[in-house]
């Protein structure tokens, strides 16, 4: 009876998949994915789409905060400049999407290691309202910048074409969305195999001691902020293809707080994590809405305050989660997993 992991070889305790059975359920899990859209009604689409942004976002965030430990609330201005960087690329150039999408994220990645330069000077607290003013300055641009956001009014996105054949549908571009998806996440996984992932966690546990190991710390921040924003920047571009039509009002700074509870309650320094964040997040408004539909005739009053209610609730998740599991959920899972992995043995 085997209990517990046995490895000899490097090769296999850097594996991303550690089984033969790990691996087959994660591909009978991407096979479920990939199925949803044959069943799945137009709103359940729609939040499934929702969800496999946030993830692209999520990640692109933690490998910045949670493995990095340089904390951003630029993540709103980021998704935006990939957004309408699509936008534009698309209407203006006439370019396909799976040229739009790649392009809108160099464009962030470069904004986001300007943006990042600061960070050699100031941390915690200081870098975040550095970011947090970054913000402030792209939602000015995109307003004043009539000829490429088109304003206030924003951008009508036209819908993507692969060859003669449209992506006009919801059902159709949750494929495209969740193939990106996908391939964020074995690209984040992978990372941390590599040295500039391994620099990335240093940088984070002590910067001195990574320093005085070799680690040079510009180089590795600004990696750190051009990664990151190339992940938010793709959600930001895939954003634009969903909704069809973006305007500032698209990415207030409360998209910025949302991404950061994702990691929080999913989980920092884990790619694991920022999954169950932004599937936790994006579900929590719509349960919420379902559970104040459900109760409006009996409780009429709760329709009119369902916005505040929201608010509430993640606020007090994200106290909960800090107080009583500050690895977030990504943890806990690893917790249940270990257990069932050494049982019988497992005290």
């Amino acid at each position: 009876m085997q209990c517990g992991d046995f490895r000899t070889t490097y090769a296999a305790d850097m594996t991303i998949f550690d089984s033969r059975s790990t691996r087959i359920m994660v591909l009978m899990f991407l096979a479920l994915i990939f199925s949803v859209p044959l069943y799945s009604s137009n709103y359940l689409l729609d939040v499934a789409n929702r969800i496999g942004i946030a993830v692209i976002g999520a990640i692109g965030l933690n490998i910045l905060t949670g493995f990095t430990g340089l904390i951003s609330l630029g993540n709103a201005a980021f998704m935006a400049i990939g957004a309408f960087s699509a936008g534009y690329l698309g209407i203006r150039f006439g370019l396909p999407f799976y040229l739009c999408i790649p392009l809108a994220g160099l464009i962030t990645a470069l904004l986001g290691m300007v943006i990042g330069i600061p960070s050699l000077r100031i941390k915690g607290l200081y870098l975040a309202m550095a970011t947090l003013a970054a913000h402030f300055i792209v939602e000015f641009l995109i307003v004043k910048w009539e000829s490429v956001t088109g304003g206030v009014a924003g951008l009508s996105i036209p819908a993507p074409q692969l060859g003669s054949f449209t992506l006009s549908s919801d059902r159709h571009i949750f494929y495209l969305i969740y193939i990106v998806a996908v391939a964020a996440v074995f690209f984040a996984r992978n990372l941390f195999r590599t040295k500039p992932g391994k620099a990335f966690v240093a940088i984070r546990d002590q910067a001195i001691s990574a320093e005085v190991m070799g680690v040079n710390l510009l180089k590795y921040k600004l990696l750190s902020f051009g990664i990151s924003s190339f992940f938010v920047g793709i959600a930001g571009a895939l954003t634009a293809y969903q909704a069809k039509i973006i305007s500032p009002e698209t990415f207030p700074i409360t998209v910025a707080i949302d991404y950061l509870g994702m990691i929080i309650i999913g989980g920092l320094g884990s790619v694991l994590g920022s999954i169950c964040g932004a599937v936790f997040i994006t579900l929590l408004p719509e349960v919420l809405r379902l559970a104040t539909t459900s109760l409006s005739t009996s409780f009429p009053d709760l329709i009119s305050v369902f916005s505040s209610l929201k608010e509430l609730v993640f606020g007090i998740l994200v106290i909960v989660f800090l107080i009583f599991e500050p690895a977030g959920i990504a943890a806990r899972w690893q917790t249940i997993k270990n257990y069932w992995k050494l049982y019988p043995f497992s005290h």
